[in-house]
């Protein structure tokens, strides 16, 4: 019998722990679902000084000691507890993660690297864990792969079997440093392969970068998504790489934490329900109606949007065509933060149109479970989506997805077939206001002239399954490209 591999998963943030975005909730659900795949995974983030107080309480202290970074020798503690059966472990450091928030700190750039850092030098502190696979998430981790093989794959035989795989969960965002960065806190001045794969330009370096040329595999969050980073419109300057490595690049979809998110068994929500008896939807539907102020109606449709107001998001989409659709028989709730302007612009025509329109300029997870349950569309307008997860929530309450076609929501929405009746929401091609507000009367037509079509489309859309299972067993088949049976 060939033994699990061991697989260490790095991530900046980690629901419960720390969550500011997508990341977050993928590195709170993913290990679980490896787990149950077959895999022995630990989880490694900081210990931020935000987290519960209640988790803070069940930690136990592993080991400490120190790590050089560029001229520095810095204190790593390490301690850990067990969530939902997989073991977290926490890299203490109070003078990095001793904050308010995860990020937005000038010394971002030496945060990360010392985390990267101190992520490479523990794999021989861990006890009863010896490293197969170290599996990073975006640029806070990037650097671990660089660091690994320029400093430690040679002159520690526990890591010459360390293999790595890198995730780009958002490429926007890179870690784009002065090149400065280079000796004085990485340490990797007059090494020439780690110059020449960390810099962009003679006075910049990306920690991203390193990780895109470093890692054994790279894997982003949807198969349509690692195609579009091939070209330059998606690929924000590193296409080139993409196309380069295309042999080792996979796509593969995240998923959502079917318990959390469960029509049947949500407590956040007005009364449950399921895709056999939709009662309680109707039921959510009037309550959501009740409490945004808005007309009692079971005919009128209720379209929510939940989520980041930024232009990536399609906020330009709903400006320049958000008259238009309030003349409709429709109901707009959205919920969200963002750019002021979007902001703005959503609180003029809440008050334009007080009968159809609700701006909740907040965030509220309650609230948006209320809605994924109190709707019956889901407007999902992104300009690029590397996999996004509302319109999978979005389906699995019964709430149609009306998306444009890029990244994880091609992938994940069925548009719907006039001929067969196939499908589980409505989607539109190009970034085009116009083509959005033809998807959204055509979703209405739907709604209005087609009930039973519509029901099935409900049906259609609550039968999906977006557990995490299915993306499991895909990185489980790398890990085991990474690590053959004969070789473990």
């Amino acid at each position: 019998m060939k033994r699990k591999l061991n697989v260490l998963f790095a991530a900046f943030e980690a629901a419960p722990f720390m969550k500011t975005g997508g990341l977050g909730d993928v590195a709170g659900s993913l290990p679980q679902a490896l787990k149950k795949a077959g895999c022995e995974i630990r989880v490694m983030i900081p210990k931020f000084k935000t987290m519960p107080e209640k988790y803070k309480e069940q930690l136990t202290h592993v080991t400490n000691f120190f790590v050089p970074l560029g001229w520095r020798n810095l204190y790593v503690g390490i301690e850990t507890l067990v969530h939902r059966g997989v073991t977290y472990y926490f890299v203490d450091n109070e003078y990095y993660f001793g904050r308010d928030r995860a990020y937005g700190y000038f010394d971002d750039g030496e945060r990360i690297a010392y985390f990267s850092k101190a992520i490479c030098e523990s794999l021989k502190y861990l006890p009863d864990f010896k490293c197969d696979i170290l599996h990073c998430n975006d640029w806070h981790t990037a650097l671990s792969t660089v660091f690994l093989r320029e400093f430690y794959h040679n002159d520690d035989p526990l890591y010459e079997q360390v293999k790595t795989v890198f995730t780009v969960h958002n490429l926007k965002f890179q870690g784009q440093m002065s090149d400065m960065v280079l000796g004085d806190i990485l340490g990797l001045y007059g090494i020439k392969n780690a110059e020449d794969q960390l810099r962009v330009d003679d006075h910049s370096i990306n920690f991203m970068k390193g990780a895109l040329c470093y890692s054994d595999i790279l894997t982003t969050v949807s198969e349509t998504y690692a195609q579009e980073i091939q070209r330059p419109f998606f690929g924000e300057n590193m296409d080139d790489i993409f196309r380069r490595r295309s042999s080792v690049l996979y796509g593969i979809m995240n998923g959502i934490d079917t318990e959390v998110y469960n029509c049947e068994t949500d407590k956040l929500i007005e009364k449950p329900y399921s895709r056999l008896n939709l009662t309680g939807k109707e039921v959510c539907k009037e309550a959501i109606q009740r409490e945004m102020g808005l007309e009692i109606d079971p005919d009128i449709p209720v379209m929510a949007m939940v989520g980041r107001l930024t232009a990536q998001k399609g906020m330009d989409l709903v400006d320049r065509v958000i008259d238009d659709i309030l003349k409709k028989p429709i109901q707009f709730i959205v919920l969200g933060t963002g750019d002021q302007k979007y902001e703005d612009m959503l609180r003029y025509y809440e008050w334009k149109y007080p009968e159809k329109m609700r701006s909740c300029i907040m965030f509220d997870e309650a609230l948006s479970h209320r809605l994924y349950a109190g709707s019956d569309m889901f407007l999902m307008p992104s300009v690029f989506e590397p996999c996004g997860l509302s319109q999978m929530i979005a389906m699995g309450y019964g709430s149609l997805p009306i998306v444009r076609e890029t990244g994880g929501l091609k992938d994940s929405v069925i548009p719907y077939n006039e001929y067969t009746g196939a499908g589980t929401g409505f989607s539109f091609a190009n970034i085009n206001a116009h083509e959005m507000l033809h998807a959204i009367e055509y979703a209405l037509d739907v709604y209005n002239n087609e009930p039973v079509r519509w029901r099935r489309l409900m049906e259609n859309a609550m039968s999906e399954d977006f557990s995490w299972n299915r993306a499991a067993s895909k990185y489980l088949e790398i890990y085991e490209k990474l690590c053959p049976a004969d070789k473990q």
